[in-house]
C-alpha cells in the first residue's frame, strides 16, 4: 500500500487546481486519471497527424485574482484577439461582431445594429450583475447561497426582480425585454440563446432557463475582464499546471481509473482511508477530492452503506441530459464565406463564428429533437483557432471545431444513424455560406454525448456535470462538502468539479474550494 496526505481524483482543470493547492500546503498529494493525458475537457489533443484540437473547452474564463496567483496563471501565453466572435443568422444579416475592446463593441453595436441594440446590451448586463452576485460562480472560497441569501444580494427592487427572472423566468421572456426586434435583433437574440441552453437540455421558453443566461452573462464584480484564448490552445493551461504540480513534488498517475473510495466504520460516519484502482492497487489517504461528477462519487464510488438513502437518492436525481454534437475537421484551407459575408474571410474574425438561430427556432428544435427528430437548421458554433495559432496544424492547413445543438437523445432515434445525419447538416450549413468548406475537410470526427460521456466520465455526455436550470444552482448545488444543510458525512472526502458550487467554466473555483476546505479543516 502506498501512502499519500491526499489523492485528487480527476486530472482536469479543477483536479490538477485543487491538488497544486494541496501540495503547495506540504500535503504529498497524487492526482490520478483514467486517460491517456492530463487536462480532461480543458485539452489540446492531436486527433489527427499534425492537427490539435480543443477537445472541449475553449477559453479561460473571468478568474478570481486568488485563484490566478495561486496558481502562476498569469505567466501563460495568451493570444490577443482583436475580435472574440463574430454572429450571424445566415439570412443576409449583418455579421455581429465581439470585439474585445468594449469601446469598439459598443462602437460597432451603434454604427451596424443601431443605438436600441447598445441599450438593449446594456439593458442585459445591468440585470445579470444582482444575478451573479447571487449565483456566486466567481467567488473563490465561498459556500453556495440559500435563497434568502441569493435575494439578500440584491440592492434594490429592479435588483430583487433580475433575481425572480433567474429562478423562476425563461430565456426569451428576458431577451423580450431588452432585445424585442426579433428580425433587427435576431443574431444577438441567437447568440444570447445558446450562450444560455448549450448548459441545459430545456428550450429557451422553458421557466427556469434564465439561470443559464444569467451564468452565461456574469463576470466578477468591478471586473470586465474578458475571456481569454491560451497559445498552444487551452491544454497549454492544464499542462501548465499539471507541470506545476510535479515541480512542487507532487505527482500526476496516468491511465489509473479509481473504482472505489475507501471508507472506514461505514456504517457509523466514517473516514476516508484512501482509494483502490481498477488494476486492484490500494492508495491510503486521509483526504480525497474527486473532480467527477458527484453523483458518479457519492452513488457509485464509495459503498452504499457509508451514505444514507435520502443523500444518495438526492444525487441520484441530478439531470445530466447533454444534446449536442461536437465535430472536429482537419482542413486544407480555411473557409471562403460568399457575399454578402465576405468580411469572414479575415483570419481575424475566424475565431468562432456563429450560425445562430433565433431563439424560437432554438426552442422548435428542442421540441422536435425531444421527439427524435434532427433538426434540419441546426444552431452552431465554428471555430479555427489556427488562424490565430497556427501551430496547431501544418503550414498552411487549418484545425476546426463545430458545436450543435440539438442532438436527439430521446424519441426513439436511432443513435448512430443520427449521428452522421445530423453531422452531414453541420456540414451543409457551413458550406451553405462557405461553398468551399465541405471539399477542403481532408479527415472528420463526430463526437455525440455519448461519446464525451466514455471519454471524459461525464455522465450523459454533460459537461456541466450537472445542468444548469434553476432548480441545479444555489443551494440546489453541492459545495465541497455536499449540499447546504445535508452535509456528506464521511470525514476527508471532498467533492471538486464542475457539479459543484461556481459549475462549469474554467474558473476554476470548484477545485480551489475543495482543496480551501480540506486545508481548512486541516487548519493550514
Amino acid at each position: 500500500m502506498t501512502e499519500y496526505d491526499a489523492i485528487v481524483i480527476g486530472a482536469g482543470h479543477n483536479g490538477l487546481a485543487a491538488a497544486v493547492l494541496l501540495q503547495k500546503a506540504g500535503l504529498r498529494t497524487l492526482c490520478l486519471d483514467a486517460k491517456l493525458y492530463a487536462g480532461g475537457m480543458a485539452s489540446t489533443v492531436e486527433l489527427f497527424d499534425g492537427y490539435q484540437f480543443e477537445i472541449a473547452g475553449s477559453v479561460q474564463f473571468p478568474t478570481a485574482s486568488v485563484v490566478v496567483e495561486e496558481l502562476g496563471l498569469d505567466t501563460l501565453e495568451t493570444i490577443d484577439l482583436e475580435v472574440m466572435s463574430v454572429a450571424v443568422r445566415g439570412v443576409g444579416d449583418d455579421p455581429l461582431i465581439q470585439y474585445s475592446d468594449p469601446i469598439k463593441l459598443f462602437t460597432h453595436l451603434n454604427e451596424v445594429h443601431g443605438a436600441d441594440a447598445v441599450n438593449g446590451m446594456a439593458g442585459l448586463m445591468a440585470w445579470s450583475q444582482a444575478p451573479t452576485r447571487a449565483l456566486g460562480r466567481f467567488e473563490a472560497g465561498t459556500p453556495p447561497k440559500t435563497f434568502d441569501e441569493m435575494y439578500a444580494c440584491a440592492t434594490n427592487e429592479f435588483e430583487r426582480s433580475a433575481i425572480d427572472d433567474m429562478l423562476f423566468g425563461s430565456v426569451t421572456d428576458v431577451l423580450d425585454r431588452y432585445l424585442p426586434d426579433r428580425e433587427k435583433h435576431g443574431a444577438l437574440r441567437g447568440s444570447m440563446t445558446v450562450l444560455a441552453v448549450n448548459t441545459l437540455y430545456r428550450g429557451p421558453a422553458t421557466p427556469g432557463s434564465a439561470a443559464a443566461l444569467a451564468f452565461g452573462l456574469g463576470v466578477p464584480d468591478g471586473d470586465t475582464m474578458q475571456m481569454k484564448k491560451l497559445r498552444g490552445g487551452i491544454g497549454a493551461l492544464t499542462a501548465h499546471l499539471a507541470r506545476l504540480l510535479e515541480s512542487l513534488g507532487g505527482e500526476v498517475r496516468l491511465r489509473t481509473k479509481v473504482t472505489d473510495i475507501l471508507v472506514d466504520n461505514a456504517q457509523s460516519g466514517g473516514r476516508v482511508t484512501g482509494v483502490r484502482t481498477e488494476a486492484g492497487e490500494t492508495l491510503a489517504a486521509p483526504i480525497v477530492v474527486s473532480n467527477l461528477a458527484p453523483d458518479v462519487t457519492l452513488n457509485e464510488l464509495i459503498d452504499p452503506a457509508a451514505l444514507p438513502a435520502d443523500i444518495r437518492q438526492r444525487y441520484a436525481g441530478i439531470d445530466h441530459r447533454g444534446s449536442y454534437l461536437q465535430m472536429h475537421f482537419a482542413l486544407a484551407e480555411a473557409p471562403k464565406f460568399a457575399a454578402p459575408y465576405e468580411a469572414l474571410n479575415e483570419p481575424a474574425m475566424q475565431a468562432s463564428i456563429g450560425l445562430f438561430c433565433t431563439p424560437e427556432e432554438v426552442q422548435q428544435q428542442w421540441e422536435d429533437a425531444r421527439r427524435g427528430i434532427v433538426p434540419a437548421d441546426p444552431t452552431l458554433v465554428l471555430q479555427i483557432p489556427s488562424q490565430n495559432d497556427p501551430d496547431l496544424a501544418p503550414e498552411g492547413k487549418h484545425a476546426a471545431s463545430a458545436f450543435a445543438l440539438w442532438f436527439p437523445i430521446e424519441g426513439g432515434a436511432d443513435y448512430g444513424q443520427t449521428k452522421v445525419e445530423m453531422g452531414q447538416r453541420v456540414i451543409d450549413k457551413i458550406t451553405r455560406l462557405a461553398p468551399n468548406f465541405e471539399g477542403s475537410i481532408i479527415r472528420h470526427t463526430t463526437f455525440t454525448p455519448r461519446h464525451m460521456g466514455v471519454m471524459f466520465g461525464a455522465p450523459g455526455g454533460d459537461y456541466c456535470h450537472g445542468l444548469l436550470s434553476s432548480d441545479q444552482i444555489g443551494p440546489n448545488r453541492p459545495g465541497p462538502k455536499g449540499f447546504l444543510g445535508q452535509p456528506i458525512p464521511i470525514k476527508g472526502l471532498y467533492l471538486g468539479g464542475a457539479g459543484c458550487h461556481g459549475g462549469p467554466g474554467i474558473t476554476f473555483i470548484p477545485g480551489y474550494n475543495a482543496a480551501r476546505a480540506a486545508l481548512e479543516e486541516l487548519g493550514r
